[in-house]
């Protein structure tokens, strides 16, 4: 029997960039399969099918064109999409003030060169099917590689994520481990500096055995005085060379910087890196949690949005959404906004499930007193038994 999807995330691609809307329709049809998310839940419009636009749907507006070629019935979309409420990413090839039109020209547009895979995160962040808050975490060796990894946390930081530097990243008072723990737990991607004594160091080891035990993905960055076998072969991971070094082949690499194109490659592989590892992740949960409902004879069903359901007697249903990282109040809010608009069925509650391993206490017990407030309640990972013997 085919399932009819009646919701679905409309991207609406507005101007004459059609070389550019082919290429983001593959890769976002790529992100799609990285977040296992079912290909029909995504509907193009354009301008010739705009009828077919539902304003009780989410929608994501791309604007790729010149502003002398907009034409009335396209200025009239735009007009009625901010009516709307929908967010509209304006697209330029070279000049913004030269190619985007004036209806849109206060938004913030982005260049379209090598940006792809960013367009798609932030595409699919509207969609709050990737959280927004892009967290990256750097692990590296400080007698080795100090200087780029500041450089990169700079760099990080000016392309909107929220970078953790050891150095950088923990205010003076804190326990220091227990907060690297924490801040590791809840980042999407680890940024792994492989320098030549890079895994002679104890707490590298800790920090890549963490990473290990909590399935967060990492990029490896491969310094070209080291030879890590093991780590070449990894779908995410990069060569340096020492022409990526703004020092001299005879140079001491690690009092070297990277050259700026090899910065922008860098922040590239991150950006992609981030939909399959938050992915992988949320894949961890859902099967320890419905392995636990199975232990516990509760049937549990997988819904293609990437939320479980439990089917309750009285007709009504329970909602279970896997979230990666550290919860936070915002995602009960965005969960319950998202459900609603989803779901048929008389919703019984709704509850966001964790991973609360290095999660630090005090955030713990927030979560606690949060659960004694908010109509949206948390279930830790330790907890899933107990809670499914209830039933």
């Amino acid at each position: 029997m085919k399932v009819i999807m009646r919701y679905k995330y409309q991207l609406i691609l507005l101007g004459e960039n059609v070389e550019f809307f082919e290429k983001l329709k593959l890769e976002i049809s790529r992100k799609f399969d990285e977040l296992k998310l079912i290909q029909d839940l995504l509907k193009i419009i354009t301008k010739d099918n705009i009828s077919e636009y539902s304003g009780a749907e989410p929608a994501y507006v791309i604007y790729s064109g010149h502003k002398n070629n907009l034409d009335v019935i396209t200025n009239e979309i735009i007009e009625q999409q901010k009516l709307g409420g929908n967010i509209i990413l304006p697209i330029f090839i070279e000049n913004f003030t030269k190619e985007i039109p004036d209806v849109i020209s206060n938004l913030n547009g982005l260049k379209l060169h090598d940006n792809i895979s960013k367009i798609c995160n932030l595409i699919l962040e509207g969609f709050e099917l990737l959280r927004k808050s892009r967290k990256i975490f750097i692990s590296y060796k400080r007698s080795e590689s100090s200087i780029v990894a500041i450089q990169l946390y700079e760099a990080l930081e000016a392309n909107n994520f929220d970078v953790f530097l050891d150095t950088h990243s923990v205010d003076k008072g804190e326990e220091f481990q227990e907060e690297l723990w924490h801040r590791m737990t809840d980042c999407d991607v680890i940024l792994m500096l492989n320098t030549k004594e890079f895994l002679k160091s104890e707490w590298c080891n800790k920090e890549l055995e963490k990473a290990h035990i909590k399935r967060i993905g990492i990029v490896h960055l491969l310094w070209p005085d080291c030879d890590f076998e093991r780590f070449a072969q990894l779908a995410h991971s990069m060569n340096l060379k020492n022409s990526d070094f703004d020092k001299p082949l005879f140079a001491d690499l690690s009092k070297g910087r990277l050259t700026q194109t090899k910065v922008k490659e860098i922040i590239n592989l991150v950006e992609g890196a981030r939909a399959r590892n938050l992915a992988s992740r949320q894949d961890s949960l859902i099967t320890e949690f419905t392995q636990a409902g199975y232990n516990n004879n509760v049937e549990l069903n997988l819904q293609f949005s990437r939320y479980i359901t439990q089917e309750l007697p009285t007709g009504k249903r329970i909602i279970y959404i896997p979230t990666v990282g550290v919860p936070q109040s915002i995602n009960c809010q965005n969960s319950q906004r998202l459900i609603q608009r989803i779901e048929k069925k008389e919703i019984d509650s709704i509850h966001l499930i964790y991973d609360d391993m290095s999660i630090r206490d005090y955030w713990l017990d927030h979560l606690d007193w949060l659960n004694k407030r908010l109509e949206i309640q948390t279930i830790k990972k330790q907890e899933f038994n107990s809670w499914f013997q209830k039933f």
